[in-house]
Parts: C-alpha cells; sequence; structure tokens
C-alpha cells in the first residue's frame, strides 16, 4: 500500500585527499529531484585545498554539514555521518561517485509502496578513463536473498544504497579495523539477515583508474574478505545453508592465497592461512 508520510534522507559522503573531484559527487546530490533534507561530508583529515573548495563552493547551502576528524578511513568517516545524521534513511556516496538525477526520487517511491524495505540499491555505469565499461556478467546485481552471491564478490555498491538508519544499530556499523572491503563486509552481514530490494535502472556512474582508489592501495584483496569470512563463521547467526557456502568460499579463497604464498615463498602467511583451514575442517588446501 503507497504511503504519502515523509522519507527524510541523509547523504553521508567519506572524503579524504579529493579536492579535485568530490565537487561532482555534491553536484549531483544538489541537483536531484527529489532533495536530500541534509548532505553530510565526512573530512577523514585530508591534507590538500578540501575545505578551502567546500567553503568557497558551498558555503551558502544550508543543507550541506561539513565535519572534520583525524585520518581514521573510510568506515570510520561513513559512521561517524551516519550517527551525526538526523534522517530515517542513509544514502551513501563515495567522493569519486556521481548520481543520475532521479535517483533519490526512484528509491523513495519504492520504499513509499513498501514500507517493509530496509535496504535498496540500484543497477551503475562504470567508468575508466572517462569511457564506458562494460561490466562482466559476475557484476550483475540483484535484489532479495542474496548472500550466496555477496559471498563472491562485493555485489552492492555503497554509492547506489538507501538504507533505513535503524539497521546500523541493529546489525552493526561498518567494521573501522579494515582498511579494505568494510563493504564487503558489511553486505555480507546485512545480507545474512535480509533480502534488498533493487531497481535494474543505473542510477549512479562509477568512477575508476585513478591512483589512490583502495583496490589499488590494498592489492591483496582477499585477505580482507577472508577476515570477513571468518566473523561470520564465527558470528553462529549463519543458516545451516549459509554457513556451509561460506565454508566453500573460504576454501576458494585460502586456497588462491596458499598459491599465491608459496610461490612468493611467504612461510608466515601459509602457516596462517593453513591454521584458518584447519579451524573450519577444510579439506582439498594445497
Amino acid at each position: 500500500m503507497k504511503n504519502n508520510n515523509k522519507i527524510t534522507v541523509s547523504v553521508i559522503i567519506p572524503v579524504f585527499n579529493r579536492a579535485t573531484i568530490i565537487v561532482r559527487a555534491i553536484d549531483s546530490v544538489l541537483q536531484q529531484t527529489l532533495s536530500a533534507n541534509e548532505i553530510i561530508i565526512v573530512d577523514d583529515g585530508s591534507t590538500d585545498n578540501l575545505s578551502q573548495t567546500l567553503k568557497q563552493k558551498y558555503s551558502n547551502v544550508k543543507t550541506i554539514k561539513i565535519l572534520h576528524q583525524k585520518n581514521q578511513g573510510v568506515s570510520s568517516a561513513r559512521n561517524n555521518g551516519i550517527k551525526k545524521a538526523t534522517s530515517d534513511y542513509i544514502a551513501l556516496l563515495d567522493s569519486d561517485d556521481r548520481w543520475h538525477k532521479d535517483k533519490l526520487s526512484k528509491q523513495v517511491a519504492k520504499i513509499k509502496d513498501d514500507l517493509s524495505i530496509e535496504l535498496i540499491h540500484s543497477n551503475e555505469v562504470w567508468y575508466r578513463d572517462n569511457a564506458i565499461l562494460n561490466q562482466q556478467k559476475k557484476h550483475q546485481k540483484y535484489g532479495g536473498l542474496i548472500y550466496d552471491k555477496c559471498l563472491k564478490l562485493c555485489c552492492i555498491s555503497p554509492s547506489a544504497v538507501l538504507i533505513k538508519k535503524e539497521v546500523f544499530y541493529e546489525i552493526g556499523f561498518f567494521d573501522e579495523t579494515m582498511p579494505a572491503c568494510e563493504d564487503y563486509d558489511y553486505w555480507l552481514r546485512f545480507c545474512s539477515a535480509k533480502p534488498v530490494s533493487f531497481i535494474n535502472d543505473p542510477l549512479i556512474d562509477k568512477y575508476g583508474g585513478h591512483s589512490d582508489q583502495l583496490s589499488k592501495k590494498y592489492p591483496k584483496m582477499d585477505e580482507y574478505r577472508i577476515y570477513s569470512l571468518d566473523k561470520m563463521l564465527k558470528s553462529k547467526t549463519l543458516s545451516p545453508k549459509n554457513y556451509n557456502l561460506t565454508i566453500e568460499n573460504m576454501q576458494y579463497r585460502l586456497n588462491i592465497l596458499i598459491k599465491g604464498a608459496i610461490k612468493r615463498d611467504k612461510l608466515d602467511k601459509i602457516k596462517i592461512y593453513q591454521n584458518l583451514a584447519k579451524k573450519y575442517r577444510i579439506l582439498r588446501i594445497v
């Protein structure tokens, strides 16, 4: 049943040293056909001219709030913004991405039609070096109960998400100990317990190729994914089916990591990975 009550939205934009590109992200929020109630920019200890850029361009925009913190990583910045938000729903936006003009209006309309929705995401357009990048079949997005798909790779983009704020107080915030794959970690926790809603229309543009992307800074992403899988297995919240799927994915990733460690003669890493396999009685490890 359609609900006509107002749904309030806070936008959280974490940023570190991206004065030259964050304007694109902020302007895409200000140009929405459905306005956000507030835009919270969390400066994670930037050392460039970010503060000057924001002051010059947005000092008169009343919906924009700027928080400053010491450099603690994207998870800390997101969490800080979420905790300060005053709206019912949280929209995340990475500082190097951009929303399409109808992003919020389409997502809010769907929530009004079904108030049981706690997280909604969308399809996306990828750009690299200003050219559209074709996505592979494995990157296809889904709605519903998608824990099995979240195990394989991060299949929800933070910038595409609109999520009920109270969810963070139910299942927790982003893991601040993780320098990378914190989104993979969060979607595992959410999707192990709840369904997601999905709009097949591309509602965001994602830009890749710049030098400060986490995937370039932390090339061994599987190490962080293994950490997340271990957390899920220890949580004792998984259904038997999802537990077995997680074990299978753990085995797959451990095989990759152990092969790499053997090739590079990293004996300490080999021992860590093999002990983790023994912990969960995973067999057929190289």
